[in-house]
């Protein structure tokens, strides 16, 4: 029986930055959702408890009023969740993440595997899971794309530059997805009413060894734009010439 630790993020949906008349973004009236990386992480934890038996535990910092999220991993599948939520823990390094996440599992949470996505929707920093898996002194594994367990032996085979590389570690172990492993399911009804049964363990900020005020502030958010010059050409000779000239021009081409 498989113990499975899915973390997931609970974060700004990209639909709602929509810009003001002079490009400023207002998040007052955004919804949120779960990292889309991280969806793909609860996805391949359930589907590995179905294939060998075990338990799934969500788990996530985030800020207090983050509930729908909770509810939401749940009805993808996890047996039960940890809410470890306080003031302003929405806006945490990664650093800090990874060392909040290792203080709660390696006290309360036993397990064999620990998945998480790549990156997260909003940061992509790519942090959390390395800094994770090397506070917990186990192995790490990233951009997993597809997953076998046998013998209490995990077989990855993982995106490279050069192609596709097959590894085998012991478990425990820390992986991070790649949105290619699996399609993630979309819940239903049913599933929306089963995960409000299910038990949710939530930690306060001050339930934590020490204090972690937050090391990012937002203090702005604005649009962020691209100019392009677009100059067409002709597939004559002479517009063959005012091509190469215009790459001259720009210093694309060396201009002797």
């Amino acid at each position: 029986m498989l113990e499975i630790i899915c973390c997931f993020k609970w974060v700004v949906d990209e639909a709602y930055l929509k810009p003001d008349s002079v490009g400023k973004i207002d998040l007052e009236m955004a919804e949120y959702k779960i990292s889309n990386y991280d969806r793909n992480a609860i996805e391949e934890a359930v589907r590995l408890k179905e294939q060998y038996g075990g338990n799934v535990t969500a788990i996530t910092v985030a800020a207090p009023d983050a509930t729908k999220g909770i509810k939401n991993a749940l009805s993808r599948g996890p047996d039960k969740a940890y809410f470890i939520n306080g003031e302003g823990f929405d806006h945490l390094e990664p650093a800090q993440y990874a060392i909040i996440l290792e203080e709660v599992i390696a006290k309360e949470i036993p397990y064999d595997l620990i998945i998480c996505g790549e990156g997260s929707s909003d940061l992509y920093a790519q942090q959390v899971g390395p800094r994770l898996a090397e506070r917990l002194g186990i192995p790490f594994i990233g951009s997993v794309q597809k997953v076998q367990i046998e013998n209490k032996q995990i077989t990855v085979e993982r995106k490279t530059d050069e192609g596709v590389e097959v590894l085998t570690a012991p478990l425990p172990v820390l992986i991070a997805v790649v949105p290619d492993i699996n399609i993630p399911r979309v819940p239903g009804v049913r599933d929306t009413l089963a995960a409000s049964k299910k038990p949710v363990i939530e930690i306060a900020a001050g339930d934590l060894g020490k204090d972690y005020a937050p090391c990012l502030l937002q203090e702005e958010l604005k649009v962020s734009t691209m100019e392009r010059k677009c100059t067409y050409f002709g597939s004559e000779q002479e517009d063959i010439k005012a091509f190469v000239e215009a790459l001259r021009k720009t210093g694309l081409l060396d201009g002797r």
